[in-house]
């Protein structure tokens, strides 16, 4: 108990971030990187959904440091305005828009392109960064458009865009079944992807890293009720008064 006290304390103590709230609509950057098939990622999400377009959104906006986070199954329709490292910049003839649901987390760097913060931007002067998970089967292999004729390559690697939060029923995986909801080996103490968030408490996931409860239960089949320990209530108890008398 009195090492529970001490973690509790030394917790408090550290720095503390402050989550992004991010408008529903704005502009960000975008970046790409590699995921297996049917990989399960932070939020949970079933393997399906790796069968349509997903991203992994910067931590401080998807509102936890591990695991799930409430950006967990929101829906975005991204849309590209121009190349961010391209010189000069690469603006596109045709406009390029992508729906994409969130399954996972862009960790905080401290000068990457998910290092925004909501006191300070990536380099591209954004505080949101979508990491597109592509190469996909879901996303045509010319979603990114280039001119390699004139630059000498044709991956830019991260771009300027506009995000716009969406329904997911405008999501490509929307009708399968298989793609929704966190997988159900996992309950829900460790997984959270719902559906269609709203920022209703009933269908958006906590902070899993804020230790405020158990997920919803969003596994496509009945999820393990979890019973919480009362040593690990009374952790949470002191956590929360200890960080309370710090911010006062």
């Amino acid at each position: 108990m009195l090492y529970l006290v001490a973690f509790a304390v030394l917790s408090c103590v550290a720095p503390v971030f402050a989550w992004i709230n991010y408008t529903a609509d704005g502009t960000a950057t975008m970046t790409h990187y590699t995921i297996p098939a049917d990989f399960v990622a932070s939020c949970g999400c079933t393997g399906d959904s790796t069968l349509y377009p997903t991203a992994a959104l910067s931590q401080m906006a998807y509102g936890s440091s591990a695991a799930y986070g409430p950006g967990c199954g929101k829906c975005f329709n991204l849309t590209l305005l121009n190349s961010y490292t391209g010189t000069p910049p690469f603006f596109p003839t045709i406009s390029k828009s992508i729906v994409v649901k969130i399954t996972d987390l862009c960790p905080l760097s401290i000068a990457g392109w998910c290092s925004g913060t909501e006191k300070k931007p990536n380099p591209s002067g954004q505080y949101l960064n979508f990491d597109l998970a592509y190469p996909s089967k879901a996303i045509p292999d010319d979603f990114f458009p280039s001119n390699a004729t004139f630059y000498g390559y044709t991956d830019f690697g991260v771009w300027n865009i506009t995000y716009q939060t969406v329904d997911c029923s405008s999501w490509a995986g929307w009708k399968d079944a298989s793609a929704l909801g966190s997988v159900a080996y996992l309950d829900s103490s460790s997984a959270c992807c719902p559906d269609n968030p709203t920022g209703a408490a009933n269908d958006t996931c906590p902070s899993y890293s804020d230790h405020n409860g158990i997920a919803p239960d969003t596994t496509t089949s009945s999820a393990m009720v979890v019973q919480i320990p009362n040593v690990f209530l009374m952790f949470c108890l002191l956590y929360l008064c200890c960080c309370n008398q710090l911010h006062y």
